[in-house]
């Protein structure tokens, strides 16, 4: 099939290459989405990507207008009553970010901070517990981007279960990445995006939560009409019809990324990301450049490596070189070393990856 339209390698960590069936379906008939027959698409969509991670019908995907940011936000001021009190592990910038969050809507909070490249520690985070017997929920970023770390998420939900909290989990870059069944690990709030791992399009992110836990929120006071957790799933639920305007044709594309999800399966999926972070390993050592973090670390997904310390070198002309023959790359972000970010997820396989390769080696043969 002829291509749509000139494909690029996206190695940033989303939004990422889509195949060209999800660029087609955007394509659809102009549609009022108060009609049912979109409706039936949300909760269409909305089944599927509870499915995703094996929620069965203890689970509901409260789906929002907006980048993941807009998922973290709603899940934060949804699940916390006027008593609570919130753990926040903030080892990168989206735990940062979920910490900003806190302090704008003075969320009552304790953060457990750490150098961005550092490992929580689940000893640590008990000792915090200890000493602080208000605390009732944790956030927990799982893949955390800055870093490509992939943090102790059982560890976290084996802590949180001894004290009772209520778990929000940021699954925004490892959602449909990498397996994740929620009747062997039940999050209460897992947090992702159309356009990351599922390969959708970006304009929508979701909360996919569990019925009771939300159920508990209903009469909590609301901090925002928009980004009400359960205002919406009961409006959808209720109506077929989102409370305020959806993005029509990125639910479309979402349902078709979904489906092409599905008949790929996780288990094939995960390990054409793998290939394509293996494929990526053997380009790095060849080329002579070092990653941020120790390999048991690696979410195998993103890799965040270090940048060479000499003369000649710039990100920005080795991110045109890519970018001027279809390879995008993503600059670091405050981590503990400078580094450049190469992710691998997307509807890419490991052939990208050595087109990269050979790009990394030519622009670096040339300075180191």
């Amino acid at each position: 099939m002829k291509p749509v339209v000139k494909r690029n390698i996206l190695l940033n960590p989303g939004p990422g290459t889509t195949t060209d069936t999800v660029k087609q379906a955007l394509v659809v008939p102009d549609i009022c989405p108060r009609e049912r027959d979109f409706g039936e698409v949300a909760l269409e969509v909305e089944r599927k990507l509870v499915r995703v991670v094996e929620g069965g019908e203890s689970y509901t995907a409260v789906m929002l207008a907006g980048s993941g940011t807009a998922a973290m936000e709603a899940a934060l001021i949804s699940a916390l009553g006027p008593e609570d009190k919130i753990l926040i592990v903030d080892n990168g910038a989206y735990g940062r970010r979920a910490r900003q969050i806190a302090e704008i809507h003075g969320l009552p909070h304790v953060a457990y901070e750490l150098a961005w490249g550092d490992s929580p520690d689940i000893e640590a985070a008990r000792r915090i517990l200890e000493r602080d017997g208000n605390v009732t929920h944790f956030f927990l970023v799982h893949h955390e981007t800055t870093t490509g770390m992939l943090n102790p998420l059982p560890e976290f939900l084996e802590l949180g279960r001894e004290f009772g909290l209520i778990s929000i989990v940021d699954a925004i870059s490892s959602y449909a990445g990498l397996p994740i069944d929620l009747r062997a690990m039940p999050v209460d709030y897992l947090l992702s995006s159309a356009n990351k791992c599922i390969q959708g399009m970006a304009g929508l992110s979701f909360v996919i939560s569990r019925k009771d836990s939300l159920a508990k929120t209903k009469d909590y006071p609301k901090r925002s009409l928009y980004l009400d957790l359960y205002h919406a799933d009961r409006h959808l639920r209720g109506t077929g019809q989102f409370p305020f305007t959806p993005p029509v044709q990125v639910m479309y594309a979402l349902r078709q990324a979904l489906d092409e999800f599905f008949a790929e399966g996780q288990e094939a999926r995960t390990r054409r990301y793998v290939r394509c972070y293996e494929e990526l390993m053997k380009g790095l050592a060849e080329t002579g450049l070092e990653c941020l973090l120790p390999a048991r670390q690696h979410s195998k997904l993103l890799t965040a490596v270090l940048e060479p310390q000499v003369p000649g070198y710039s990100f920005m002309d080795f991110h045109d070189h890519c970018y001027r023959r279809g390879v995008t790359i993503y600059p670091g972000k405050a981590a503990k070393k400078d580094t450049f970010r190469v992710a691998n997820i997307g509807a890419i396989d490991y052939r990208d990856m050595r087109v990269f390769n050979g790009l990394m080696k030519e622009y670096f043969g040339r300075i180191l």
